[in-house]
Formats: structure tokens, C-alpha cells, sequence
């Protein structure tokens, strides 16, 4: 097989970054959670203040991988840091690197904007993608856990009055 390209998204790639981040959802079991649209992604990826960024690995023309990621900023450590909100590529496509080159060309985007550390988060009962991120030099932090408000806990947070 050939090797992939892995360049930068641009504004028509939003169908095809949805529809990966659809069958990544599938693959996880959790399709029936994704409520987001391809309009967006390029309302909110393509904006003049993009909330993200997003890699494709493309082989012959066809999007077969994606690394969308965003910049976050750490207060203990002073330093930029990059976030991948979701790494996918897909089945036909694994065991060719194309993950491993996604997260590498991502690790290099962001140390070039000045980022020291890479951060991501895994479902804790996808054990191939837990050791295909420690095998990477991607280390679990133990002693934090990930909260979340979303829906209606989020709106009365919101709209809380102090």
C-alpha cells in the first residue's frame, strides 16, 4: 500500500472529518451520542478564531484518518500545551502508522506554536488504544479523573444567579 499524505484540513474537508468522527463514535459504541453536523465543524473549525484544528491522513484522494486537536494553556506549568480531542483512523487503514504520524505531526505543529506537552483522554475499556498510546511515550495520569457538565447541568451552571 502506498503511504498516506498527512496535511492540514481545511474548510471542504468537514463532511469528511464528521464522518470519521461518526464511525470513530461507532466504533466506540456511543454513536448515539454525537449530535454535532458537518456545519460544525466548519462554523467552528474553519471560523476566523477556529475553537480547533484537525490533521487528515488522505491515501489516494480518500480521507482515512484525522487528528483534531486544540491548544490549551497550563497554569501550573506556564507553558502551551496541545489537546487531541479525537484520534481516529480507520480499520482498513491500521497497523500502516497513520496514527503514530498523526499524533507525531500534531506533537510538531504545536511545539512549533510553542507548546511543551500533548494531552488526550481514552475510553477506559479501549485497552488497544490505552497501549497504543503507552507504547507512544503517552503516560496515564493517575491522579487526575475527568469531570464533565454537559446538557442540563451545564445550562444551570450557566444560569446560575451568585
Amino acid at each position: 500500500m502506498s503511504p498516506a499524505l498527512i496535511r492540514i484540513a481545511h474548510y471542504e474537508d468537514a463532511h469528511a472529518l464528521h464522518a470519521m468522527v461518526l464511525e470513530l463514535a461507532e466504533y466506540s459504541g456511543e454513536k448515539n451520542k454525537v449530535t454535532s453536523s458537518a456545519d460544525d465543524f466548519q462554523r467552528y473549525g474553519f471560523a476566523d478564531q477556529p475553537a480547533f484544528e484537525s490533521l487528515i491522513a488522505e491515501h489516494h484522494g480518500d480521507a482515512v484518518g484525522l487528528s483534531l486537536f486544540f491548544y490549551n494553556f497550563s497554569s501550573w506549568q506556564g507553558t502551551l500545551g496541545v489537546y487531541i480531542q479525537d484520534l481516529y483512523v480507520k480499520p482498513t487503514h491500521r497497523g500502516l502508522g497513520l496514527g503514530r504520524n498523526l499524533i507525531i505531526e500534531t506533537a510538531r505543529r504545536a511545539r512549533q506554536r510553542g507548546a511543551d506537552h500533548l494531552r488526550l483522554s481514552v475510553d477506559s475499556d479501549n485497552k488497544s488504544a490505552q497501549h497504543f498510546y503507552q507504547h507512544l511515550g503517552i503516560t496515564w495520569r493517575e491522579q487526575e479523573q475527568l469531570y464533565q457538565a454537559d446538557g442540563e447541568n451545564f445550562t444551570t451552571i450557566a444560569e446560575a444567579i451568585n
